[in-house]
């Protein structure tokens, strides 16, 4: 299983983001093939003894793909770049670092 992290900084108007993203990011995501589920979670602490700097991080998405082939197919679909193309409208572009794990079942 792959998952797909996308990690938020803390925007100037949390609550506009929030709206825009859950309003409208959201569903556009859902709607990307081989996509099994997507969780989104407020962060509300980092104990990483500085890593991030000063950064205060906002929300954290994960989202799951059964496999790696199935995660690349996604990257190609039209509803992943149109996810991208919100994510930019909505000012998220400049708040997320993202980044792809496979899942470690032992």
């Amino acid at each position: 299983m792959i998952k797909y992290i996308a990690l938020y900084k803390k925007p100037d108007d949390p609550e506009g983001f929030d709206q825009k993203y859950f309003e409208s990011h959201l569903p556009i995501v859902s709607s990307v093939p081989g996509l099994v589920r997507a969780e989104v979670a407020r962060v509300e602490q980092v104990f990483l003894g500085g890593f991030l700097g000063d950064t205060v991080l906002h929300l954290m998405a994960e989202m799951y793909f059964e496999s790696e082939e199935s995660f690349k197919a996604a990257l190609q679909s039209p509803e992943w770049a149109t996810s991208g193309a919100n994510l930019a409208e909505i000012g998220g572009m400049e708040l997320v670092a993202m980044f792809s794990a496979e899942v470690v079942d032992k």
